[in-house]
């Protein structure tokens, strides 16, 4: 059963606090649809978007996935007092604070809260909305090292010569 602690919608508005763009160590995983649009962003092919902002990182099941690089302080390579690749900013990232394990119990959400100070704060977003984040961050696979050919390819075909 369905833990629907948000049926009536959960409160967040960004306070561009930075916390979670580089409050310590972290992954910013990256899936073909977050490349894809960091390339056409940035106009990079994928084999320099990846060298420029990239690391190759340990995943779940030892297998090693695509990840934005990280500062000296721990800021995420793309932070320079606000996020300079804002339109085409990955899931991971677009989907925060809504991702499925933080909204699967009120709990997990009330702990997370103790550290953004945007959530339980300003625009009120509805359920469907949260579903739909919460189904986005879930399916957003990061892209695995042994796929990378394949992938940088096919994402280069995708975007103008």
């Amino acid at each position: 059963m369905e833990n629907n602690f948000y049926e009536k919608g959960l409160k967040f508005e960004c306070k561009r606090c930075s916390y979670c763009c580089g409050n310590g160590p972290g992954f910013v995983y990256l899936s073909k649809v977050d490349l894809l649009n960091l390339c056409r962003f940035f106009k990079l092919k994928s084999k320099d978007f990846e060298e420029k902002f990239c690391r190759w990182v340990e995943y779940y099941e030892g297998k090693t996935v695509l990840a934005l690089i990280e500062t000296k302080k721990l800021e995420c390579v793309l932070w320079n007092n606000g996020c300079t690749a804002y339109e085409g900013r990955p899931v991971q990232c677009r989907t925060w604070p809504f991702w499925d394990w933080m909204v699967a119990e009120k709990s997990s959400w009330d702990e997370c809260a103790k550290d953004c100070p945007g959530m339980n704060y300003g625009k009120l977003h509805l359920r469907e909305e949260i579903s739909q984040a919460a189904s986005e961050y879930k399916n957003n696979i990061p892209i695995q090292l042994d796929q990378w050919k394949e992938i940088s390819a096919a994402i280069d075909s995708l975007l103008p010569a």
